[in-house]
This record gives structure tokens, sequence and C-alpha cells, in this order.
């Protein structure tokens, strides 16, 4: 069982700049990221779950959608088995909580909430105008 523990987020201005931080943690056979592909999802009140970013662990690349693409980055941290996403030049319709989801698949696209098994617990990030 593979749990994903979530830190960063917070309260940040227009222009502003915050870090989510996604870890893996669990069994240590589980622990890693491994071939894994992780995904950030936000929800704002009153809509549907959207997709934001995701990741191949190994070799590292990344996706991202085109709401948040040119802001937001991301990096990992393999002795922490952390994901980073890295969000710039924020906007007031960036607020919202954010999810990062993980498969131990490698998943080519990975838009879809469906195709993730673990869910972190969700962060919230609010920027104000």
């Amino acid at each position: 069982q593979v749990q994903l523990l979530q830190s960063g987020g917070g309260l940040a201005q227009a222009g502003g700049s915050l870090t989510l931080s996604c870890a893996a943690s669990g069994r240590t056979s589980d622990r890693t990221f491994g071939g894994a592909t992780i995904g950030w999802f936000r929800q704002a009140p009153g809509k549907e779950r959207e997709f934001v970013a995701s990741a191949i662990w190994s070799p590292f690349s990344t996706s991202y959608a085109d709401a948040v693409k040119g802001r937001f980055g991301s990096s990992k941290d393999i002795t922490k088995n952390t994901l980073r996403l890295h969000m710039s030049s924020l906007k007031p319709e960036d607020t919202a909580v954010y999810y990062c989801a993980a498969t131990k698949k490698r998943v080519e696209d990975g838009t879809s909430p469906r195709v993730y098994e673990y869910w972190g617990q969700g962060t919230q990030v609010t920027v104000s105008s």
C-alpha cells in the first residue's frame, strides 16, 4: 500500500509563487515511485476536478495542462521519494484544493483521474488578487 503525503500550498498574492510536495511512504517495496506516474489535479468550489500536471518518474518527463503551461514546473527528489510542483505567476483562478495522485504503472496520458490508484490528502492553494 502506498500513501501519498502532501505538503506546501497556502496563501499567495497574484503573481507570486508556491511549491507543493508529494511524498510517497509505506512499505519499503512500495515507498519509491519507481517507474510510476504521478499526477496533480485541482478542484475549485463548485467545479469538477481538473488535471494540472503529470510526471513519469523515470526517465523523468512532465506534462502540463494548457492553463498552467509556462507557469508551473516539476522537480523530483529521489532521496525523499518526493515530487514537487513549482507554481509561479499565480492567478486567482489557480485557487483550489490541489491533489497529487500516483499509479505504479507508466502512463503516457495521465490527464484522467481514473488512471490513478493512490491519492494524497489535498492541500489548499489560495491566490488573492
